[in-house]
């Protein structure tokens, strides 16, 4: 497995983020290949090298025919150059056309959506309006599509399963956009950016775009690289603008996880409240939602409260950037006043999921791996379940089936 850094040294932009994926080895070539099965009329990548403050990397250009005639995409460069007075002003169910009609994979068809979904989420709160009444302007050009569809392909490519960002840099003063003349950064990239770290510094430019923004927030997973996983590649994207203190470039260091898959240090974040004012009805209500939303684990323990009154103890482990839905949540769905929260690690084991056959049917079992040793059976209990209800006997019947089944198969 292989997993992503990026050290957002100058800034991120989406032809910086893909230019970085370019460097690590990307063929430019098939990402072309691939952007041409998009509906819409060429898009040409050119790629060059360049260095910027001693360090080489990778600078990219998107070349896209609009009907309107050829724009040259510097993303980067974001603000009143960005955009052609007769760019089609695209929504989101245009671009969604766009990319289900590609031959992309599926994953990647769902992953560009997903970026596309987030920034029109973005912009329909900063304009109290709905996505679905959003037009996109810059990221809705065919550049940008390029961008952000080709990052995308670049990021299955390489075989990534999970992405770290560094802090991501603010720089300063006001930019020109479509709406006219914002503060630093855009309200859209600082929409884009919630619950990820930042550090201000002394440029008066537009670091991370809209664009940058929403490729690493709808990416990261885990705020560092794992623990013990080792460096295999490093690529660096040059930005189309000289700053005046550092080197404008994004750094992209992909590392090899395979020695770190019996144990897979996992940051996560409790939160806990407690709860003696809701009925059980509603609690579990809320549970289910928190589940449905992202939890990784949301349970209830009965506690004995002050004044002798019983109550429930609310605990949930999230991920670190779900912070925020999950606190959203927990005060819409519930009566506390406060939430306590706290850091923790855990380890995972390298997990997958076989078939078995039963007498009732197939079973599918999740397996758990420590130490390159399989050490723990599961079967699917919907499947049991299902398979029970076929065959009319009990659930724990075929359970037990199953789990014969997979311990027979594991000899």
């Amino acid at each position: 497995m292989k997993h992503l850094h990026f050290d957002v040294i100058g800034g991120a932009s989406g032809d910086m983020i893909l230019g970085a994926l370019l460097a690590l080895g990307v063929n430019p070539v098939v990402i072309e290949h691939a952007l041409a099965s998009l509906a819409v009329e060429g898009v040409h990548l050119h790629v060059d090298p360049a260095d910027d403050r001693g360090i080489h990397g990778t600078r990219v250009i998107v070349h896209a025919h609009e009907a309107t005639g050829a724009r040259h995409h510097h993303d980067h460069d974001h603000g009143a150059g960005d955009a052609h007075d007769a760019t089609p002003h695209r929504n989101l169910e245009d671009i969604r056309k766009i990319v289900e009609s590609s031959q992309l994979p599926d994953p990647v068809k769902a992953m560009s959506l997903t970026v596309f979904r987030r920034i029109g989420e973005a912009e329909a709160k900063i304009h109290g309006t709905t996505v679905d009444k959003i037009h996109f302007h810059e990221v809705g050009a065919l550049d940008s599509i390029a961008d952000i569809v080709g990052s995308c392909l670049g990021l299955h490519l390489l075989g990534v399963g999970g992405v770290s960002v560094s802090a991501l840099p603010v720089g300063h003063g006001s930019i020109e956009c479509a709406h006219g003349t914002y503060p630093n950064p855009a309200p859209a990239t600082v929409e884009l950016s919630k619950g990820m770290p930042v550090v201000s510094i002394d440029e008066p430019h537009e670091l991370v775009t809209p664009t940058g923004a929403a490729l690493l927030s709808t990416w990261k997973t885990a705020d560092t690289p794992p623990a013990g996983s080792r460096i295999e590649n490093s690529g660096y994207s040059v930005g189309h603008r000289t700053l005046s203190r550092r080197p404008n470039v994004l750094r992209a260091v992909l590392h090899d996880t395979s020695d770190t898959r019996h144990a897979t240090p996992d940051s996560v974040l409790v939160l806990e409240c407690n709860l003696d004012d809701m009925t059980p009805e509603l609690v579990g209500a809320l549970t289910e939602r928190l589940l449905a939303d992202g939890a990784l684990d949301a349970f209830i323990t009965p506690v004995q409260m002050k004044k002798q009154r019983p109550g429930m103890l609310l605990t949930v482990l999230s991920r670190p950037e779900d912070r925020e839905k999950m606190l959203d949540l927990i005060f819409a769905e519930s009566t506390t006043f406060g939430v306590r929260e706290r850091a923790m690690q855990r380890t995972v084991l390298e997990r997958r999921t076989d078939t078995v056959d039963t007498p009732y049917g197939a079973v599918r079992v999740k397996i758990g791996r420590w130490k390159e040793r399989d050490v723990t059976r599961a079967p699917e209990m919907d499947d049991c379940i299902a398979r029970a209800r076929e065959h009319g006997v009990a659930a724990r019947t075929v359970y037990q089936a199953a789990a014969t089944a997979a311990q027979q198969d594991s000899c």
